[in-house]
């Protein structure tokens, strides 16, 4: 079963007139003479599509990608479209096919999760940018400018000048701008330090510490802090080696236990 691709009034010059293969797949029931006309009408319209991909070109997607997200985005508009509305195909399928592509960016291509307002106002803000860059050459417009040209107010313009940022990310390995001696970035970050962790720790015990009965923060003060053994504490408190070693145990695990409740 073919489509008639024979071309009649319609917004698009080259648009096919397929509106009698709809009115007969809207009447047709599930089965596989109503998914061969299905298909062919979305080979016959797949061109359109081709064509809105190409509109977004060069914004990091490959252009094969795109034309795969806008075929998806015109089977949508073939199973959704309604001909007992009264309105041409086209002028359904072109919003969704299109809104399909933009949601792709928005779900898929950037770096950094922006809320929809402000990839709104960045859409805005990039198309401000390109009018202006035709009247003001040689300069980056200020922010009255672009405010003025895309009718925003300022902090709006500056929060989309931020959100420019967000969709790709500078990769670690890149080198510094003005650096000649293959200087990246991954060279500026820093280590972690687990002395900040040390802190947090002694903090955290330190309250736990002092309920402990005396003579156990005694040994554990002269164990860990002034470096004697388990033998010089013995003759220092005048018990046995093996007393103190149960007891140093015995209150290291009580304090642990009593810090691992207080983090759950």
């Amino acid at each position: 079963m073919s489509v008639t691709a024979r071309t009649t009034h319609h917004p698009h010059d080259d648009a096919p007139d397929t509106a009698e293969a709809f009115e007969r797949l809207s009447t047709l029931p599930d089965g596989p003479q109503r998914q061969a006309l299905r298909d062919e009408l979305v080979r016959t319209w797949l061109p359109m599509a081709e064509r809105i991909a190409g509109r977004f070109r060069g914004r990091g997607e490959s252009v094969e990608d795109l034309v795969q997200v806008a075929a998806l985005g015109l089977v949508k508009a073939v199973d959704r479209y309604d001909p007992a509305l009264g309105h041409a195909f086209e002028s359904y399928a072109i919003p969704t096919i299109t809104g399909e592509i933009k949601r792709h960016f928005r779900d898929h291509m950037w770096i950094l999760h922006v809320p929809r307002r402000v990839q709104d106002l960045r859409n805005r803000v990039r198309a401000a940018l390109k009018e202006l860059s035709q009247t003001i050459p040689g300069r980056r417009p200020t922010v009255t400018e672009i405010a003025e040209c895309a009718h925003l107010c300022e902090d709006d313009v500056r929060t989309a000048l931020e959100a420019l940022d967000s969709f790709t990310a500078l990769s670690l390995d890149a080198d510094l701008p003005g650096s000649d001696d293959g200087y990246a970035l991954s060279d500026a970050l820093g280590e972690p330090d687990t002395g900040y962790d040390l802190v947090v720790d002694r903090e955290a015990v330190k309250p736990l510490l002092c309920e402990l009965p005396e003579r156990e923060r005694t040994i554990l003060y002269l164990r860990f802090f002034r470096g004697m053994t388990q033998s010089g504490i013995a003759r220092q408190l005048g018990i046995s080696q093996m007393h103190v070693s149960r007891l140093i145990s015995n209150s290291c695990s009580t304090v642990r236990e009593q810090a691992l409740a207080d983090v759950a």
